[in-house]
C-alpha cells in the first residue's frame, strides 16, 4: 500500500553524518559569531542536514540562507550540497518532480567540482526519482552504474548503502529473493564498517519488505522491529515513520487488527510532527482501514476524509486510489450506497487511469522500437550499395597513402640531413668560437702576467734604485731649507709613482691569486676598493675556502668580478655592493649586486663597451649562464653560473 524503502536509500547517500541533538544546538551557538564567507555556508548546511529527518521546515530555512550566500560567493561546493539535500528534503515530503529537478542541478555542480563520490551519489539518488516515476527498470540501470563506479573506486564502506539501493530496486521488480541478497550484503559490509554507515535502520526496512514479500511473516516482523530500534537510536523520525506504516500494512495481511490500529497511531503521530503530508495522508488512510476493520466506523469515517482532503489538494493518485477503496467499504457500512458506488467508481478510475498509462509507455516504447528497427533496415541496404563504393574508395586512398608515405620519406630523410648538416656546422662554427675565445683570453692573460712582471721586476726595481740613490745622497748632502722642501715632495711623487705602478702590475696579475686561490684574491679585491673610498663592497664566501680550481678559470672569474664593480664604480652612483661567491656541487655562483640608480637591461643589447663584450666572451669561453636584473632607480643584480 506504501511505497517501498527505496526512499531511505536515496538519503543514506547523503553527505553529512547525523549528530545528536546537542552537537545541534552547540552549531546554533557558533551560527550569530560566523562571517559571511564559506565556512558559515558548511555550517549552515550542516544544521539545515541535523534537522533534515525531524524538522523539514528548519532545514529548508537554513537550506535556503546557505544558497543565497553560495550564490554571492561563487560557492561551487556550498551550491551542491544546498541542491542534494533541498532534493532529499523534497523527497521525504513527497515533492518528487522537484526532488528530480534539483538533483539534476546538484549532479551539474557535482560534475564541475569533479567529484566522483558525489556524482556517484547523486546518480544513486536519479536511481530513486525514476523508482518513484515507475520506470523501475531505468532504476536498476542507475543501480547497476552506480555499483559499477563504486566498485572501481575501492571504497568498500560506501558500497553498503550501493547495494541497499540495488535491493530497492530488485524489491520495485518484485524480484525479493534478488532484493534480500543485496540487502544482506549490505548488512555484512555495515557490520564491517560500522561507522561509516548511520542508515542501518534502513536496510533492516529493506530486509523485513523483502520477507514480507516471500510470506515469511516472521523474518519480516524481526527485521521490522530492528528496523524501528535503529530508527530511534539515530534520531531518524521519518524512517520510523514510515516502518509503522509497513508494519500496519503487515498486521492487517495478518488480521492482527488491533496490532495494526496502533502501528497506524504511531505513524499518524510521527508524520505530523514531521509535517510530510503524503506521509500524513497514507497514515490516516491506514488508521481509517484499522478502525473500520476494527469496527469502529465512526472514526474511521473521520479519518478517511482528512486523508482525502489532503491527498485530493496535494494529488496524491496512489494514496487516493487506496483511500476511495476504504471510503466505499466505510460507507457500505453506514447505508450510504450512493457514496459507496461513487468511492469504488473513483477507485476503478483511478486504477484504469495507471492502466492507460502503462499501456501508453508501453506502445510508445513499441512504437520507438519499431521506428528504430525501420531506420536500422535502411541503413543497412544503404550500407550494402556503398560497400563497392567503399571498396573502390579504400583501393584508392591506400594507393594515394603509399606514395605519399614514400614521398613523406623521401622528405624526411633529406631534410633530416639537412638539419644534421647545420647542426655539425653549428657545432664546429661553436667550437672555432670557443676556441678562438680561449686563445684571445689566454693570450690577454699572458700579455698581462708579462706586463706585470716587467713592470714590477723592471722598473719597480730601477725606481727603487734611484729612491735608495737619492737617499744615500741626502746624507752626503748639505741642502738649505728650500732644497730640502723640494726633496721631501719630490721623494713623495717618487713613492706616489712606485705605488701606482704596483697597483697597476697587481691589477694586471693579482700575485695573491696566483699564490693564494681565487677566494683570498677576490676578499682583497674587495678590501682595496673599501680602503679606495670609492665604493663599499661586502664579500661573501660559501663553499669556496677548500676549493681546488685551475688558474684560467680563476683568472676568468675574478676579472668578471673586478670588471662588474669597475662598471659599479663608474656608471652607478651607488654606495654599497654585495659580492657572493659560492660553490655547490662543483657549480660556482657569483652574485653582484649594488644600490645604484640602476638601468634597462634591454640596452645591453645594443651595449658596444669593451668590458661588457669581454664579460660575455668569458662566459662564453667557461660556457657559464648570466641574468641580469635592473630597473631604474632600483639597483642592479648580476647573477652568474658557472660550471668547473
Amino acid at each position: 500500500m506504501r511505497k517501498p524503502i527505496c526512499l531511505l536509500f536515496m538519503l543514506g547517500l547523503a553527505i553529512f553524518v547525523k549528530a545528536q541533538d546537542g552537537k545541534r544546538d552547540s552549531l546554533l551557538k557558533l551560527l550569530p559569531l560566523a562571517k559571511e564567507d564559506t565556512a558559515r555556508v558548511m555550517l549552515l548546511l550542516e544544521i539545515a542536514d541535523l534537522y533534515e529527518t525531524n524538522n523539514q521546515d528548519s532545514s529548508i530555512y537554513f537550506l535556503e540562507q546557505s544558497k543565497r550566500l553560495s550564490t554571492s560567493l561563487k560557492f561551487t561546493k556550498g551550491l551542491y550540497t544546498y541542491y542534494n539535500q533541498s532534493a532529499i528534503v523534497s523527497f521525504t515530503k513527497g515533492d518528487y518532480a522537484i526532488a528530480a529537478e534539483q538533483h539534476k542541478e546538484a549532479l551539474n555542480y557535482a560534475r564541475q567540482l569533479k567529484d566522483s563520490s558525489r556524482v556517484i551519489a547523486i546518480l544513486g539518488n536519479m536511481a530513486i526519482v525514476y523508482s518513484y516515476l515507475g520506470d523501475f527498470q531505468k532504476q536498476l540501470e542507475y543501480s547497476l552504474q552506480v555499483r559499477k563506479a563504486s566498485e572501481e573506486t575501492g571504497d568498500s564502506a560506501k558500497l553498503s548503502g550501493i547495494y541497499h539501493g540495488l535491493a530497492n530496486a530488485y524489491i520495485n521488480l518484485k524480484q525479493y529473493r534478488r532484493s534480500a541478497d543485496f540487502a544482506l550484503l549490505s548488512l555484512r559490509i555495515h557490520t564491517e564498517f560500522k561507522k561509516r554507515n548511520d542508515y542501518i535502520n534502513r536496510v533492516y526496512a529493506t530486509l523485513a519488505q523483502d520477507y514480507e514479500g516471500m510470506k515469511m511473516t516472521d523474518s519480516a516482523l524481526f527485521y521490522y522491529e530492528k528496523a524501528k530500534q535503529e530508527s530511534v537510536l539515530l534520531n531518524d523520525k521519518y524512517a520510523e515513520g514510515i516502518i509503522y506504516g509497513y508494519l500496519s500494512n503487515l498486521y492487517a495481511a495478518n488480521n492482527q487488527f488491533e496490532k495494526m490500529q496502533k502501528s497506524a497511531e504511531k505513524s499518524l503521530e510521527l508524520a505530523r510532527e514531521l509535517q510530510s503530508r503524503q506521509m500524513v495522508a497514507s497514515s490516516l488512510y491506514d488508521l481509517a482501514y484499522a478502525n473500520f476493520l476494527n469496527g469502529n466506523n465512526a472514526k474511521a469515517k473521520k479519518g478517511i476524509y482528512e486523508a482525502l482532503e489532503i491527498a485530493s489538494n496535494d494529488s496524491l493518485r496512489d494514496e487516493l486510489r487506496n483511500i476511495y477503496l476504504v471510503l466505499s467499504y466505510i460507507a457500505a457500512r453506514d447505508g450510504d450506497f450512493e457514496t459507496s458506488m461513487m468511492a469504488k467508481k473513483k477507485t476503478d478510475s483511478l486504477q484504469e487511469a495507471v492502466l492507460n498509462e502503462q499501456v501508453v509507455k508501453s506502445t510508445t516504447e513499441l512504437e520507438k522500437k519499431y521506428e528504430s528497427e525501420k531506420k536500422d533496415k535502411q541503413i543497412k541496404l544503404q550500407q550494402a550499395q556503398l560497400q563497392r563504393r567503399r571498396i573502390f574508395s579504400y583501393i584508392l586512398i591506400a594507393s594515394v597513402f603509399v606514395i605519399l608515405v614514400i614521398s613523406f620519406l623521401i622528405s624526411r630523410n633529406y631534410k633530416q640531413k639537412q638539419r644534421l648538416q647545420r647542426q655539425r656546422i653549428s657545432e664546429l662554427e661553436k667550437e672555432k668560437q670557443l676556441a678562438s675565445a680561449e686563445a684571445v683570453l689566454k693570450g690577454e692573460e699572458q700579455e698581462r702576467t708579462r706586463l706585470a712582471k716587467d713592470l714590477h721586476d723592471g722598473l719597480g726595481g730601477i725606481m727603487s734604485g734611484i729612491k735608495y740613490s737619492l737617499q744615500t745622497m741626502k746624507r752626503n748632502l748639505v741642502m738649505t731649507a728650500e732644497n730640502q722642501q723640494a726633496y721631501e715632495r719630490s721623494m713623495d711623487m717618487l713613492d706616489s709613482s712606485i705605488n701606482e705602478m704596483r697597483r697597476v702590475a697587481h691589477n694586471l696579475m693579482p700575485e695573491v691569486l696566483v699564490k693564494y686561490g681565487l677566494d683570498t684574491a677576490l676578499n682583497e679585491f674587495c678590501s682595496d676598493v673599501n680602503q679606495s673610498g670609492a665604493l663599499q663592497v661586502s664579500y661573501q664566501s660559501i663553499g669556496m675556502d677548500k676549493l681546488q680550481i685551475d688558474q684560467t678559470p680563476a683568472i676568468t672569474i675574478y676579472r668578471i668580478v673586478q670588471e662588474l664593480i669597475n662598471n659599479t664604480m663608474k656608471h652607478a652612483a651607488a654606495k654599497t655592493a654585495i659580492v657572493q661567491v659560492s660553490n655547490t656541487n662543483s657549480m660556482i655562483t657569483v652574485t653582484v649586486e649594488d644600490d645604484g640608480k640602476g638601468f634597462d637591461p634591454d640596452i645591453l643589447r645594443l651595449a658596444k663597451g669593451i668590458g661588457w663584450s669581454n664579460i660575455k666572451s668569458r662566459l662564453g669561453y667557461l660556457g657559464g649562464k648570466l641574468d641580469v636584473r635592473s630597473e631604474p632607480g632600483k639597483g642592479t643584480s648580476v647573477h652568474i653560473e658557472l660550471n668547473i
